[in-house]
């Protein structure tokens, strides 16, 4: 079982940063594929950016959604079980409640991520 537990989000203006942690429980971290999730309301969960791990060392690969491609940055501390995300240059359109999820193989979806933080609110004004 791995608990993941995220940091508080907050509010923030247009072109503004924010960087989320979250802290995972369990001794194999560095083995755990990561990634964040987002959803607006009305809206459904979609994927911002995943930290993969390659089967390899600690080899990673990473991945972003187009929406957010040259402003967010994903990372991990493997050393203090966390993975970041930096977030730089926000709009309205990323306010969102902000998810982290962990899974023990290179996830394809959102389904093959096995276990999910409790999600933290990120507010954009504009």
């Amino acid at each position: 079982q791995v608990q993941l537990v995220e940091s508080r989000g907050g509010l923030v203006q247009t072109g503004g940063s924010l960087r989320l942690s979250c802290a995972a429980s369990g001794r194999t971290f560095s083995r755990y594929s990561m990634g964040w999730f987002r959803q607006a309301q009305g809206k459904e969960r979609e994927f911002v950016a995943s930290i993969n791990w390659s089967g390899v060392g600690t080899s990673y690969t990473v991945s972003y959604a187009d929406s957010v491609k040259g402003r967010f940055t994903i990372s991990r501390d493997n050393t203090k079980n966390t993975v970041y995300l930096q977030m730089n240059s926000l709009k309205p359109e990323d306010t969102a409640v902000y998810y982290c999820a962990a899974s023990d193989r290179v996830p394809s979806t959102r389904r093959d991520y096995d276990y999910w933080g409790q999600g933290t609110q990120v507010t954009v004004s504009s």
